[in-house]
């Protein structure tokens, strides 16, 4: 944005906060017109400039963002509030702060709740005025990309003030990482450049940085820099005790067992009492890795064992101490990996004082909007990889040729750089993610290739790029121009010859990099742009999977297969905010792809709603530890994790409010045959109960029928043993806990599809149109009829509204909508199934369906045509807690998910 442009929208600011109430689109507009007949701005905007002036600022102060959901202990005491109307704690540390979120861009409304937020953590860590012992543990869940590392850095400024003197951040295993996390900590806490400062001698000016340029009385001590880790010798050379210094002393580690050996043995040789054997000092430790990594992992099985007994030795140090875990999803190890719930209650780092689940802002790019909301936008799907780039491949696979959607990717980018210049964003950075395979050999090949194909753009861009529309005969030229009509030629505003002159810009400015554990990888570093924003294309594998952050990420490219919920919602490094150039993102990934992250979004919005509804019954953390271990979901999870023990364990399943569905079918004839046969026989005591029956438009539906018919049919159909959720054990005992009660009488609907062309079958006398579903090849190749695509479900959208009245139907949604705009939360334009699972007094309602399989014609023989499948949505539950027993056969569970593939990375750093 130019001067002129930057002043406008500051006295736009100032005028908008000086006037009370709400703004709308058009009194920003009026505001804008009033200001650009003054002489500071008269015939200095044009008409455009104004309207997209208009447009930022309406979408920045139409971001909102809740404060989240709380659960405590019972013993929580509130010392906040107290202490700041005494005058006892500052302010410093965090007005630099908020001030520097302000000169961002951030919206004030997201500045006063992070502002609360925070508030809220801290009230909750101990008192440091208490020179009592104490200890506090706590965590917080967040959404990937979505503010954690800003809310925590937040936390760490009022906890400063508050009279905290360590705090030890453990920002994950690789260097990569720990490194951005400095600089972040520099930034908003520290206020100096510590890489320049382990550089310089006193005679150098130090460098400030971030808050360091609003006020300069005092500054933190980092004993770690963005150069390197922390070391003995270096930390020695300062001040060695902790209690000497008179400002807070802050620590960035990566969580490596070497690097916390020698933080143990620094504090013990300097800075513990010696009558104690103690540090006085209260100290906060943040664990922004709480869920890395899982115990299946390589590097995990005794590395997490020893790191996790070193930070409880580092809060044992201290008489006074705090440790907050920062997790992307409710479904972290503290919760999932103890085999028993009584181990997993007294883990010493349970966060067993208070956890706090984080809103996102309304802005949140996310994986609603992505995948649900706005999917046709911002997906594309991968179809031609296998043959020159396949899933799975070994560490010498070749990289001669790149498939064509990953060139369509790059050139994509390449296109949208282009317009967020033409937009006024040179100076803001651009990156585009490359994340195709887990070898980093592999990696330095795809690299090459990709530098290969952006000099080649390059090359004829500066050649023929000037030319004006005769450019087009370039064949390069031409492909740009292509994917400009197909991906971009609706963005307001522009056409292709404004966006063809800034192509040389665009192309002269990228790079592409490796960034990975190789000797050939290269720092992101976003400080060397200058003037100009800098444009990247980062290719890499679990190093681009792990908190690190690529600026202005606009274009990715995912081919990984990995089912483990933390790894996937981990690599969703294209979650987080894009103002001004959301129209632009895209995310290349194959279907199933879609299908793993809408169904895990699904699973974490039920849990985050859980945490809600917990707050307001004012739940324990236990108790909400309790709800994520005996999830559905929480199932696959822990199963996925132990599968490498080869053993059986117990597991408590809640299917209260859940839907539940047959999205793995063994192709057993004989056993298909069966399930047809039961089916058969469902439709025909209904047909002769002389029941009347509905006919929505869904198909035919019979309301209040036994649970003994139900009972009946699932004690004779099978679909994958390796699928525990279908298992009809755990259906027979979940609903025989609850038969007297609210299962006694179910809906069945017989569903039918609506396309007139579908395949026509029937259950007895009833004709039912088969639904066609997408199923994975491999899993076909093992005989499993699995269901993929991107929706991963048997049934469609809205099947569980059936048997409701149109008033509960409009009630629920209505319920919901109110409370995503009371928490301050975007209202998504589609709804979660468990919306209408949820309400009270529903009955039970089963679907049978048949579905028409999308296989090869040489594999069709070995089906009996269509193949019956069912969906099963359970109404809540004050029965047992909702939850029933269930053993988990991890041989069974290898057979559903296979092995998984280690990341070459995953041992991490080990310097």
């Amino acid at each position: 944005m130019n001067p002129i442009l930057s002043s406008l929208e500051g006295m736009t600011s100032i005028y908008m906060a000086s006037q009370k109430g709400p703004h709308t689109a058009q009194s920003i507009r009026d505001i804008i017109a009033q200001l650009r007949v003054t002489p500071m701005f008269l015939g200095r905007v044009e008409d455009e400039e104004a309207e997209e002036l208009a447009r930022l600022i309406e979408e920045k102060y139409g971001i909102s963002m809740g404060l989240g959901a709380i659960v405590d202990a019972q013993d929580f005491r509130p010392w906040l509030h107290d202490a700041r109307i005494n005058g006892e704690i500052g302010d410093f540390y965090w007005s630099r702060y908020r001030k520097l979120l302000n000169l961002k861009g951030l919206p004030k409304s997201v500045i006063d709740a992070t502002d609360e937020v925070t508030d809220r953590v801290l009230d909750r860590l101990g008192d440091p005025r208490n020179m009592s012992p104490w200890s506090r543990r706590g965590m917080v869940v967040g959404f990937v990309q979505s503010g954690k590392t800003a809310n925590y850095t937040g936390l760490i400024c009022k906890a400063a003030d508050a009279g905290y003197r360590l705090v030890v951040v453990i920002a994950g295993i690789h260097n990569n990482l720990r490194n951005q996390t400095q600089a972040r900590i520099d930034e908003g806490v520290i206020g100096r450049d510590t890489g320049r400062l382990a550089h310089s001698n006193k005679s150098q000016r130090q460098k400030l940085i971030g808050v360091g340029q609003f006020d300069q009385r005092e500054f933190p001590v980092s004993l770690t820099n963005t150069l390197r880790d922390f070391n003995k010798a270096t930390a020695t050379t300062n001040t060695s005790q902790i209690g000497q210094y008179n400002v807070p002393v802050v620590l960035v580690i990566k969580k490596n067992s070497s690097t916390l050996k020698n933080l143990l043995e620094w504090l013990k040789e300097h800075s513990v009492n010696q009558g104690t054997q103690m540090v006085s000092q209260p100290m906060l430790l943040i664990d922004d890795e709480a869920d890395n990594a899982s115990i299946n992992t390589a590097y995990a099985r005794n590395e997490v064992t020893r790191i996790n007994g070193q930070i409880r030795e580092l809060l044992s140090l201290f008489h006074r101490s705090c440790y907050v875990g920062y997790t992307a999803t409710p479904f972290a190890n503290i919760f999932i990996d103890p085999d028993t719930d009584d181990e997993a209650l007294k883990q010493d780092l349970f966060p067993r004082h208070f956890i706090i689940g984080l809103d996102a802002p309304s802005n949140y790019f996310g994986a609603q909007k992505v995948f649900l909301d706005a999917r046709d936008r911002h997906v594309r799907l991968i179809d031609d990889n296998e043959d020159v780039l396949p899933m799975k491949h070994k560490i010498d696979h070749p990289v001669d040729v790149l498939p064509d959607s990953l060139v369509r990717a790059v050139r994509a980018f390449i296109v949208a750089r282009a317009i967020r210049n033409t937009r006024g964003q040179q100076a803001s950075h651009a990156s585009m993610l490359v994340n195709a395979s887990r070898f980093t050999d592999v990696q330095g090949r795809l690299r090459s290739s990709l530098a290969d194909v952006v000099g080649r753009i390059r090359d004829a861009v500066a050649v023929d790029g000037a030319k004006g529309a005769s450019a087009l005969r370039n064949p390069e030229i031409a492909a740009l121009h292509k994917v400009w009509e197909e991906e971009y030629a609706d963005a307001e505003g522009l056409h292709w010859p404004q966006v063809q002159a800034r192509l040389h810009e665009a192309l002269t400015a990228t790079r592409v990099c490796e960034v990975n554990a190789s000797k050939r990888s290269q720092a992101l570093d976003y400080e060397q742009g200058g003037e100009h924003g800098v444009t990247v294309i980062a290719v890499g594998g679990f190093s681009l999977s792990r908190g690190l952050t690529l600026e202005g990420l606009t274009v990715s490219y995912f081919l990984r297969n990995s089912m483990m919920y933390d790894t996937l919602m981990q690599m969703g490094r294209w979650f987080g905010y894009r103002p001004g150039y959301e129209d632009l993102c895209r995310v290349w990934i194959p279907a199933d792809g879609v299908g793993w992250y809408t169904h895990i979004h699904q699973a974490m919005d039920d849990l985050q709603a859980q945490l809600k509804r917990m707050e307001l019954a004012k739940a324990t953390p236990e108790q909400f530890g309790l709800a994520v271990r005996s999830h559905p979901e929480s199932l696959i999870v822990t199963a996925r994790n132990k599968m490498g023990t080869g053993r059986e364990f117990p597991v408590k399943v809640g299917l209260a409010g859940k839907l539940v569905e047959t999205t793995r079918i063994r192709m057993d004839r004989d056993q298909l045959d069966r399930n047809r046969k039961a089916g058969q026989d469902l439709a025909a005591t209904l047909m002769a109960s002389g029941q009347a029956a509905e006919h929505p438009s869904r198909g035919t539906l019979f309301t209040a029928v036994s649970v003994e018919l139900i009972r009946n049919f699932l004690r004779v159909f099978r679909a994958d043993a390796a699928d525990p959720l279908t298992d009809p054990r755990l259906m027979r005992d979940y609903i025989d806990a609850r038969a007297d009660g609210e299962l006694k009488e179910w809906d069945v609907l017989f569903a039918s599809a609506q396309k007139a062309d579908a395949i026509e079958d029937k259950l007895a006398g009833f004709k039912m149109r088969a639904f066609g579903r997408s199923v994975g090849e491999t899993d076909l190749s093992q005989g499993v009829l699995a269901i993929s695509g991107t929706s991963r479900r048997v049934g469609s959208p809205g099947d569980e509204r059936v048997g409701l009245t149109p008033e509960q139907i409009e009630a629920a949604i209505t319920a919901f909508r109110e409370e995503r705009v009371r928490d301050g939360k975007a209202v998504p334009e589609t709804l979660p199934p468990r919306i209408f699972c949820e309400i009270p007094g529903r009955r039970p309602l089963i679907i049978l369906r048949f579905v028409d399989p999308e296989i090869p014609d040489n594999l069709k023989a070995k089906l009996p045509g269509t193949v019956l499948a069912w969906s099963i949505c359970f109404p809540p539950s004050d029965v047992l807690g909702g939850t029933v027993e269930y053993v988990v056969n991890t041989i069974r569970m290898r057979e559903m998910f296979g092995e998984e593939e280690i990341e070459e990375e995953a041992l991490g750093d080990t310097e």
